[in-house]
């Protein structure tokens, strides 16, 4: 995705909003043209990062699959025991809720899998699950881990999976990654990869374009 400087930065700016473009204004120093060079270096950036993060959240989550079809069987949507496991905050995000919608819509595992929120997936490799799913599989679903207390790994996992998670909800409402250390978010998705697969992790570091555009930044 190349760079381009716009011909008009003041239109840009209008177009875009004096709100929205104020950040990059304060972050060039005033100079508008740089701003508008930025924001549109945040909008590449954003897109680059979706590669890694793709890779990062399929790899993880088919991981937990494979543990959830150990424990519960291939039907594990269904499974009582399983739901009744989950938490159900009164605020904030509903792990049991989220799975009790998706597989009503659903019909396959495949398909839950799928439409389960990334935040289903974080909120799996929390303490709670310790017990009955990672002290007995985690080292198993992620090979290439270096050698550690089960719940290390996992709180690793959950640690990876915030950052990524985080990362991702300001890419999807277009907010501003600039002031991110942006090298560290893309070595957290590749080495979650790696824990899963060596091969997986040396192909997005061949396809991925992050580190191409971090070093074009304006």
């Amino acid at each position: 995705m190349p760079a381009a400087t716009p011909v008009d930065d003041a239109a840009v700016r209008a177009a875009l909003s004096a709100a929205r473009s104020a950040t990059y204004v304060t972050a060039a120093g005033g100079d508008t043209v740089r701003a508008m060079q930025l924001y549109g270096w945040n909008a590449r950036i954003s897109a680059a990062f979706m590669l890694p993060a793709h890779f990062a959240e399929v790899t993880t989550r088919n991981a937990a699959d494979d543990v959830l079809t150990a424990v519960y069987g291939p039907d594990w949507p269904w499974d009582t025991s399983f739901t009744g496991s989950l938490p159900s905050p009164q605020r904030g995000y509903r792990p049991r809720e989220d799975l009790v919608l998706t597989r009503g819509r659903q019909q396959t595992t495949g398909k839950v899998i799928a439409e389960l929120k990334f935040a289903f997936w974080q909120s799996l490799f929390t303490a709670r699950h310790d017990n009955r799913l990672w002290a007995p599989h985690i080292a198993s679903i992620f090979p290439y881990a270096t050698a550690m207390p089960a719940a290390s790994l996992r709180s690793r996992v959950y640690i990876d999976l915030d950052a990524i998670r985080l990362l991702r909800n300001r890419i999807a409402h277009h907010e501003p990654v600039i002031t991110r250390n942006l090298l560290d978010d893309l070595n957290r998705m590749i080495d979650l990869v790696e824990l899963r697969s060596q091969s997986t992790a040396t192909w997005v570091r061949a396809l991925e374009d992050v580190t191409q555009t971090i070093a074009e930044r304006p």
